[in-house]
């Protein structure tokens, strides 16, 4: 069994700024990425950041330059700083892990339960 555990979300002013949280914890070999999705009404989930093992980032055009992912990897624990808000952020925001179960195992993906990100004009 696999854990993530998010926590940050809330309501902020447009121009403001949030930090979240996901730590992943159990039946975990090798963390390949941590990352973090969102997902509008009436629109599709999107990626908006993620972070490998390594330390390679690759993020969503919407968010580049305001966002910044980095990860602790000791904890198995992925943060989300998100700068510069707009009521286009408003989301609700999922972290992702892809992970190893065990050595020589086919990676598998685990979700978070997500939190809400709401930006107000």
């Amino acid at each position: 069994q696999v854990q993530l555990v998010e926590s940050g979300g809330g309501l902020v002013q447009a121009g403001g700024s949030l930090r979240l949280s996901c730590a992943a914890s159990g039946s975990i070999f090798r963390v390949v990425y941590l990352g973090w999705y969102r997902q509008a009404p009436g629109k599709q989930r999107e990626l908006v950041a993620l972070i490998t093992s390594g330390g390679n980032t690759n993020y969503g055009d919407s968010v580049k330059g305001r966002f910044t992912i980095s990860r602790d990897g000791a904890k198995n624990t992925v943060y989300l700083q998100m700068n510069s808000l707009n009521p286009e952020d408003t989301a609700v925001y999922y972290c992702n892990v892809r992970y190893e179960p065990a050595a020589l195992v086919k990676s598998r993906d685990y979700w978070g339960q997500g939190t809400q990100v709401t930006v107000s004009s």
